[in-house]
C-alpha cells in the first residue's frame, strides 16, 4: 500500500505563485512515475503532469511554460510548481503514483489540495 499526502494549496491572486508538494510513504519499492491531476466541480479529472523515473517530464498544453514538475527520491515525493497562475487553474489538485514492482497494475491517489486564484 502507498499512501500520498498532497500540501502547499491555497487561496493566490492572479499571477502569484503556488508550490504543491507531496509525500509518499508506506511499502514502497520505488515509484515509477508521478503524476499531478486536478478537478474543478461537475467535470471529469484532468492530468496535469508527470515526471518518470528517468526524470522526464510531461505536461498538460494548458499549463506548459508555467507549472514545473519535479521529484526528490530518496524523499519519495513530488513538487508543482505553479507560475502565472490564472482563475482557471483553480481546482482541487491529486496526486497520483505508481509503484509497479511492489504494486503491479494499480495507482494510488492523495486527498487533494484546492488551489484557488481570485482575479
Amino acid at each position: 500500500q502507498v499512501r500520498l499526502v498532497e500540501s502547499g494549496g491555497g487561496l493566490v491572486q492572479t499571477g502569484e505563485s503556488l508550490k504543491l508538494s507531496c509525500v509518499a510513504s508506506g511499502s514502497i519499492f520505488e515509484i515509477h512515475t508521478f503524476y499531478w491531476y486536478r478537478q474543478t466541480p461537475g467535470k471529469e479529472r484532468e492530468w496535469v503532469a508527470s515526471i518518470g523515473v528517468d526524470r522526464k517530464t510531461y505536461y498538460a498544453d494548458s499549463v506548459k511554460g508555467r507549472f514545473t514538475i519535479s521529484r526528490d527520491n530518496p524523499k519519495r515525493s513530488t513538487y508543482l510548481h505553479m507560475n502565472d497562475l490564472r482563475p482557471e487553474d483553480t481546482a482541487v489538485y491529486y496526486c497520483n503514483a505508481d509503484d509497479p514492482v511492489y504494486s503491479p497494475g494499480r495507482s494510488y491517489w492523495g486527498q487533494g489540495t484546492q488551489v484557488t486564484v481570485s482575479s
